[in-house]
């Protein structure tokens, strides 16, 4: 009787939780912002690296006081679409948010040989798990195609696009543990941790964009993104977000029978979303916390920000933060997707609250891309 009251109650939570959200958005306009983007504070870019372009600020409080931040980062050779060819994740450090950082190096970078994450290390996230540190990320696999690395500098734009869209549906989630900051990092496992589906399965074409979320009931709750063929065939697919829960950090993690949660395909075929940061705050009634980069709902430049009760069902999207020029007054330098921020991550302090927001930002001082770090006041 205790545990079905119990049951009752919590269902009985999430349909007046979802009646509110519902009243809510009837009666706000289509630019319903967030007490998160009310809170924004533009400090600046950090980790503008010449030669390199930057993505996927990850921060983190370490037990020296100081901000380390683990970030992807590939040659510019490579141009742009290097990210999912040559990427690697790299270390840097600082005093404060802001930075200025120290660079450490690179931490985590592709096995080769014919191993999953063979090319690429991207989306990586990190996080203080017990007395471990665990650093999820997105690999990719390039050992079955009829090119080296090396090769693809040297290809036109045109002839690259083949090789390009046959690394993106290699894409998969893994996860190395270090017992510190410093490392060394060890993979989990030789396999992902997060494969794709079976044929037909929302999720059957492609995985990435993992973000962990430890519940409190002792279960780790890693959210990622996922796309399947059907509409990747017919316009680069439509990015959806589930769940997988596993007992222990390595695994196995399970996919959650009500995947995908998160998906806007009902506003539009190609309404969708990605780059995921979830988190628990016990001081709100709808305590699990979530933010990503819109595509669609509002538009291709703002973030999102939504809420729940129980971590499966989600209230309306709000924005989250707005398009970059009404943070910093920089002039935008030509390039494609320019004017967002992308793959937001946060700072948390030790009482597990955000302080600070990390995003990646094309142009700055070597016109590529870089970090941007704002405050949440």
């Amino acid at each position: 009787m205790g545990f079905t009251r119990i049951k009752f109650v919590t269902l009985l939570k999430v349909l007046v939780f979802f009646v509110l959200n519902m009243l809510t958005s009837l009666s706000s306009n289509s630019n319903s912002t967030s007490a998160f983007e009310q809170r924004l504070n533009p400090l600046g870019r950090i980790l503008e690296i010449d030669g390199y372009h930057v993505w996927c600020c990850t921060p983190i409080y370490g037990p020296d006081g100081r901000v380390h931040v683990f970030y992807s980062r590939w040659r510019n050779e490579y141009k742009f679409s290097g990210w999912v060819s040559a990427c690697e994740v790299a270390h840097a450090v600082a005093d404060k948010p802001e930075g200025p950082y120290q660079d450490l190096g690179v931490v985590l970078k592709g096995r080769g040989g014919n191993a999953w994450d063979s090319w690429a290390i991207h989306n990586p996230t990190v996080q203080k798990v017990g007395d471990q540190y665990a650093l999820f990320y997105m690999g990719a696999d390039g050992s079955g195609l009829d090119i080296e690395q090396s090769d693809l500098p040297n290809l036109t734009d045109d002839a690259y696009a083949e090789y390009f869209t046959k690394l993106v549906y290699s894409k998969r989630i893994g996860l190395a543990l270090a017992d510190s900051l410093d490392g060394p990092w060890e993979r989990v496992s030789d396999r992902p941790i997060i494969d794709v589906g079976e044929s037909g399965a929302w999720d059957d074409a492609v995985v990435s964009n993992p973000s962990l979320l430890q519940n409190p009931n002792g279960e780790y709750w890693l959210y990622y993104k996922g796309w399947d063929r059907d509409t990747g065939e017919r316009y680069n697919g439509n990015r959806k977000y589930g769940l997988a829960i596993a007992k222990g950090i390595k695994g196995p993690y399970l996919k959650c029978d009500k995947n995908p949660l998160i998906d806007f395909s009902h506003m539009g075929e190609r309404v969708q979303c990605e780059d995921a940061y979830t988190w628990y705050d016990k001081t709100k009634s709808a305590p699990y916390q979530m933010i990503l980069r819109d595509m669609g709902v509002y538009n291709h430049e703002y973030g999102l920000f939504l809420d729940s009760i129980d971590g499966l069902e989600w209230g309306n999207p709000q924005i989250a933060y707005r398009d970059a020029k009404a943070y910093f007054d920089e002039a935008l330098p030509g390039l494609d997707r320019q004017g967002r921020f992308e793959r937001p991550q946060l700072l948390m302090d030790a009482k597990g609250q955000p302080t600070h927001l990390f995003c990646a930002y094309q142009g700055g001082r070597f016109g590529t891309c870089s970090g941007v770090v704002l405050e949440i006041k």
